[in-house]
């Protein structure tokens, strides 16, 4: 059924028309609020609507019938048509006779609700071919929804053409469906063309609005004008957005705390944007609010509509609306002179904004009192205390107290329209306390220039101290803390420095002339204080030191004119009391002048050369004298030992010519090489000699009985390994010989044989005078052949025989022990006599 309404609406209880009333003694309901449907099927508008430019489609329940409402041009005619069986296919009359002709005609869509509580299966439209009265026909429907998935929502009576639902719809989750209607015969041939059928799914208010989150957190700055933008919160619903089941709108329920206002914030009620709708969010009071917030469909309508709710956080965000504030106007602190690093008084701030945030972190500064730069005000990050520390050293003497005036601010700017308090500065009082402080030196290093060699006990300078503590009566002592050569004295009183010894530039203590001392001052304060000064003695040279001759020794060829000696000196003083140097050679003895000559080559050298033609090898003390440029000027004579040798042709000393320079003559030389000779040949025989012994010595067996054989067993230790549990020893080699009965006959003891034998000693050669090389091999030869049979020539064996193991028994007496006395009486009656056991 379809009415058609006028533009502008309808009001209140008017009759739309009548398009019900053919279905005597049937109640009729619709589902729209905004229609009501009399007992005899008169529709009319429950109150003013306003159309919307699309049709609006009631359900009826009884038999499914829909009411299809739509703008009609003329706003006071209602159009109505009923359908409840679809006729699809029409026959069209023509003057030759009725024929079918196929049409492009729609088929107005099919509205479901949803959420129906049936029964089921619950027809919803009937679908006739006008050949049904000619043929069997049978109906079918294609699509989703009926043979796709979701399968068998929809079926239909293939006899009668009515179309079923066989279940509840939900619109949330499908809202429409396309089917398609077929018509075939009993062969299954087509009869008509498939119809487009559209079914639409009415959606019923069946979903609550659900908020996306269901605690929202947001923040405001505390003293935020009204209007001001806090969060926004958003629920959605499922229901169709254009229509009123899905329309939601917003409003908030509670506010806690009510303080300062019960209303503080607002809600758009379409946006669901959260601002502030009044003054005096103060953090320091209020922290946090917790709103709730509820979300409404039917466009808020309490009575009709669905809601949720959400919890909404407000938390107010501290700014610096509180300048800090001292606690007290004046503050004081002490400290020590000297001292830095202390801390020396403690301010403390009250501050009510967030802890620990730049709004409450403390800064400080000293705006006066303190031009020197002595203190500085740090703050503590756990208290916000200020700090004030000694930076600088303050000086008893010069200030004994400091009057400050000190300013506190945050480290964020206050807010906008917030003044600084006139608490925001106070006043600190530091006093200074005297404590002993050590005497200086006020020149250190102090350096004074003297000539070396001053006498003993001259005053050089008096290096003195001084006490700073000038309020304090105390007396200062002097002492000597280092002196290397120990040339100075002190004073205790008075600092007089004087000398101890003569000061010697040339000495190992001077360094770039330069003598260091260092001084202690002690005062008598309690503690005691002591500082140290240093003395710098500069020392001007004197010309106190001869030149040396330089080299001590030379050599220098027989002849002249090959080779000269260049001569120099040395001096430990310095200039000018050094070069030029005077070479000169003394007068007496007149064999040097005779001999020798010098020649100047510059103020620092000069060169000694033979002045005869020819002098005999040897060496020679040739004096001379060195004078140096001084004032007055010193003198040294000094020897140089030339060496004077025959020369080759490139006037090098030659090797025999160096000996004979030495002071050897032709027959030492010859009698030298002759004894080297003789020792290198004594040599090799004594080599040949102890080889063959030691064959000997290895190959002659030494025997023993074996029953005499009761010493100790000799084990030879040089071989690493185990003890003689695990040494495989032929030990008959260690055994006495028969062959040495000299020594098997002595008296009974420790016998040795690694002492000098007791026999006849053979008689050896006697070397000749003169020895002739024939005679000297004769002599060599006898030599050795006496010795190797000589029993009495080292090297003896060196095997200890240990059979001695005591005297008989009744051989030894110790009765002298009874002569000991009494202490001995124990001791004589153990061994004094008797037999032993």
């Amino acid at each position: 059924m379809q009415l058609w309404l006028g533009a502008s609406g309808s009001s209140s209880g008017c009759v739309l028309q009548n398009v019900l009333n053919f279905f005597s003694g049937v109640r009729y309901e619709t589902n729209s609020l905004d229609f009501k449907v009399r007992v005899d099927g008169t529709v009319y508008a429950a109150h003013h609507v306003q159309m919307p430019s699309k049709q609006l489609i009631l359900m009826c329940t009884e038999k499914n019938t829909f009411l299809v409402l739509k703008p009609s041009q003329d706003e006071n005619s209602i159009g109505c048509h009923i359908f409840d069986t679809l006729l699809p296919w029409r026959q069209h009359q023509s003057a030759n006779g009725l024929r079918r002709q196929k049409r492009d005609w729609v088929i107005p869509p099919i509205n479901v609700p949803e959420n129906s509580r049936g029964p089921f299966p619950q027809q919803l439209v009937r679908i006739r071919s006008d050949k049904d009265k000619e043929i069997h026909i049978r109906y079918s429907i294609t699509g989703v929804g009926a043979d796709q998935p979701p399968m068998e929502v929809f079926s239909i009576d293939p006899v009668s053409g009515r179309m079923y639902v066989t279940r509840p719809m939900d619109r949330e989750e499908r809202a429409s469906y396309h089917l398609r209607a077929h018509a075939v015969d009993m062969n299954g041939n087509k009869v008509e063309n498939p119809i487009d059928l559209y079914i639409y799914v009415i959606d019923m208010n069946d979903n609550r609005p659900e908020f996306i989150n269901q605690v929202y957190n947001g923040s405001v700055d505390e003293g935020s004008k009204p209007g001001t933008y806090v969060m926004t919160v958003t629920a959605n619903d499922a229901d169709d957005s254009t229509t009123a089941n899905g329309m939601v709108r917003y409003r908030i329920v509670t506010q806690t705390p009510q303080s300062p206002s019960q209303n503080m914030f607002t809600i758009n009620s379409e946006t669901g944007d959260i601002v502030t709708v009044a003054a005096g969010l103060d953090r320091e009071k209020v922290q946090q609010y917790i709103v709730i917030v509820q979300a409404t469909d039917m466009e808020g309508n309490l009575n009709y509509g669905l809601s949720n709710t959400a919890t909404a956080i407000i938390t107010v965000t501290d700014v610096n609306d509180n300048p800090p504030e001292f606690t007290t106007s004046t503050y004081s602190g002490e400290v020590p002179e000297n001292r830095v690093e202390v801390v020396v008084a403690n301010l403390t701030v009250m501050d009510r904004d967030q802890p620990h945030s730049p709004n409450w972190n403390a800064i400080y500064r000293i705006i006066s009192g303190d031009p020197s730069g002595h203190f500085t005000i740090r703050t503590d990050p756990v208290t916000n205390e200020g700090m004030v520390t000694v930076v600088k050293a303050v000086d008893y003497e010069m200030n004994r107290a400091f009057m400050l005036t000190v300013m506190v601010s945050n480290q964020a700017p206050l807010a906008s329209g917030i003044q600084m308090s006139f608490q925001s500065t106070a006043g600190v009082t530091i006093s200074v306390t005297d404590v002993n402080e050590a005497p200086y030196f006020p020149t250190n290093h102090k350096l004074i220039r003297l000539e070396e060699g001053v006498p003993t006990g001259t005053v050089l300078t008096t290096f003195s101290a001084v006490d700073p503590d000038r309020f304090m009566q105390q007396a200062v002592r002097y002492s000597k803390l280092s002196d290397p050569a120990n040339w100075l004295n002190i004073n205790a009183t008075n600092g007089q420095i004087t000398t101890a010894a003569v000061l010697d530039r040339e000495s190992d203590y001077i360094k770039n002339n330069v003598y260091e001392a260092t001084f202690l001052a002690a005062d008598n304060g309690i503690p005691p204080a002591s500082g140290t000064g240093t003395l710098q003695i500069y020392l001007i040279d004197i010309n106190d030191n001869a030149p040396e001759l330089l080299p001590k020794e030379a050599q220098i060829c027989e002849k002249p004119n090959l080779n000269v000696i260049n001569i120099t000196a040395a001096d430990a003083d310095i200039d000018p009391n050094v070069g030029p140097f005077v070479f000169e050679l003394p007068s007496v003895p007149s064999a040097v002048r005779k001999n020798w000559t010098i020649t100047r080559l510059n103020g620092d050298y000069a060169q000694l050369s033979l002045r005869i033609m020819y002098l005999e090898a040897g060496v020679y003390d040739v004096p001379i004298i060195v004078t140096d440029s001084g004032n007055p000027p010193l003198y040294n004579t000094s020897v140089i030992k030339v060496k004077v040798c025959p020369c080759d042709e490139n006037g090098d000393c030659t090797t025999i010519g160096a000996v004979a320079a030495a002071g050897l003559g032709t027959g030492a030389i010859i009698a030298i090489l002759i004894c080297i000779i003789i020792l290198l040949t004594m040599v090799l025989l004594f080599v040949v000699w102890m080889k063959r012994r030691e064959k000997e010595r290895h190959t002659k067996q030494l025997l023993i009985d074996p029953e005499d054989d009761v010493r100790d067993n000799i084990l030879k230790y040089d071989e690493e390994g185990g003890g003689e549990e695990d040494q495989d020893y032929d030990l008959s080699q260690l055994q006495q010989p028969e062959t040495m009965d000299h020594v098997l006959n002595k008296t009974p003891g420790v016998r040795r044989v690694d002492e000098r034998p007791i026999g006849a000693e053979p008689q050896y050669p006697i070397r000749p005078v003169i020895p002739h090389p024939g005679d000297i091999g004769d002599f060599i030869n006898e030599g050795l052949r006496a010795a190797d049979n000589d029993p009495t020539a080292p090297p003896y064996d060196s095997l200890l025989v240990f059979d001695y193991e005591g005297s008989a028994p009744g051989t030894r007496t110790d009765d002298y022990l009874n002569d000991w006395g009494p202490r001995f009486k124990k001791l004589a009656d153990m061994y004094g006599g008797g037999e032993e056991d």
